[in-house]
């Protein structure tokens, strides 16, 4: 047991110097040298890196605080083993080992991820200092193939910033230089990502969380280890070198996220998916069903039904006397162009879903409210949805 080591990062986008200290202390766990690295959201005042961590086992590296986006954050500790196995399986996946990108926070496993990814690869991460710039990210991206112009660049974004990039098509130019884009850390509109593949983006979507090291199925196939079951409810399971050691101090969740099953060590998920052929498909979250006037309505299907109207878009419940909850659509409004109105909204989603899945509230926003690493906070969603409908 030792003590790791807290380095106060960020928020939001991340500095050279910042970067390279959070490189210096990865690669010094990674290599085993070092204490586990705890990289934390800074809080004011908190400048100075600390020694005094929590106390983890020697085989861990990364303590990583989970975005807590539908429940109470836990700090997941990952091992050099599950780290170095991830980091492996990328990039025989993406064509080889290369230099990243980082245009995610540091507090989080995707950012993380970048940092152990090319620390892995021998090389360091190349920053993007205004992460939510297209021009910042085209500029970054141009930058380091001048720099390494032998060598693959990898980036990972999440839905939020590629949407940005698709819209300024004069920057999204420069991220064809890149070997592939991985998007994750919430679900792509199949619209987006064919819109980013026809500016000539090499995007790879990713599902993963913070237990399974980050991303570990790629384009609905699991990586090189890793294995993905569903149980008796449809819940999605993974296994694989990539897991977990488990949580930081709480027991109790630890056994209800990690399971027995088969001889083997899984990782039970809250997402609910199927799987076609070997491919998952991840349909929303398990817990996250609304029930309205007796009838079932998954959001995830809501808002996909809504994405192909080119919109943005939140689904929640809120209380309703008649209905038990009311489907509650929060839109963002557009750039350009007339804002989403109800009656084309509940048309659309009626005639794919059914009448139970469409929305009976429109709300309208300037933007959907985020945490963690681009994460639709649906708490907030929520909290938003019930204040304009009872106004």
């Amino acid at each position: 047991m030792g003590r790791a080591l807290v380095v106060p990062v960020g928020p939001g986008r991340s500095g050279a110097a910042e970067v390279a200290e959070v490189t210096r202390a990865v690669a010094s766990a990674l290599s085993g040298r070092g204490p586990a690295v705890a990289a934390v959201a800074r809080a004011a005042g908190d400048e100075a890196t600390r020694a005094d961590g929590p106390e983890v086992p020697d085989d861990v590296a990364l303590v990583v605080r989970t975005s807590g986006s539908t429940g109470r954050p836990r700090h997941v500790l990952l091992t050099r083993d599950a780290l170095e196995a991830s980091a492996r399986a990328t990039h025989e996946r993406l064509g080889g080992p290369g230099r990243w990108l980082l245009a995610l926070p540091l507090d989080h496993v995707a950012g993380l991820q970048v940092v152990a990814r090319t620390v892995l690869a021998g090389g360091r991460p190349a920053v993007v200092p205004e992460p939510a710039d297209p021009a910042a990210l085209a500029d970054a991206v141009t930058r380091a193939r001048t720099q390494d112009p032998g060598a693959r660049l990898y980036a990972s974004l999440v839905p939020t910033q590629l949407r940005r990039v698709v819209q300024a098509p004069e920057h999204a130019r420069a991220l064809r230089a890149l070997d592939a884009v991985l998007v994750g850390g919430a679900s792509a509109a199949p619209a987006l990502l064919d819109r980013a593949r026809e500016l000539g983006l090499r995007v790879v979507t990713t599902y993963g969380m913070s237990e399974t090291c980050g991303g570990c199925v790629y384009d609905g196939v699991p990586l090189d280890g890793v294995d993905v079951e569903l149980d008796g409810a449809g819940r999605v399971l993974l296994a694989g070198p990539v897991l977990a050691r488990g949580y930081l101090d709480d027991p109790a969740a630890q056994a209800e996220a990690f399971v027995e099953r088969g001889g083997r060590r899984w990782h039970r998920t809250n997402d609910a998916g199927r799987l076609d052929g070997g491919r998952l498909h991840v349909v929303g979250r398990a817990d996250d069903v609304l029930v309205t006037g007796g009838e079932k309505v998954a959001p995830a299907a809501v808002e996909a039904a809504l994405a192909a109207l080119g919109l943005e878009a939140c689904v929640v419940g809120v209380p309703d006397p008649e209905w038990g909850q009311a489907v509650v659509a929060v839109v963002v409004r557009p750039a350009h162009g007339q804002p989403a109105a109800l009656d084309d909204v509940r048309t659309a989603v009626r005639r794919t879903l059914g009448q139970a899945a469409a929305p009976r509230h429109l709300v309208l926003v300037d933007a959907l409210p985020l945490r963690g690493p681009g994460k639709v906070d649906r708490s907030a969603v929520a909290r938003l949805a019930r204040g304009a409908v009872r106004a």
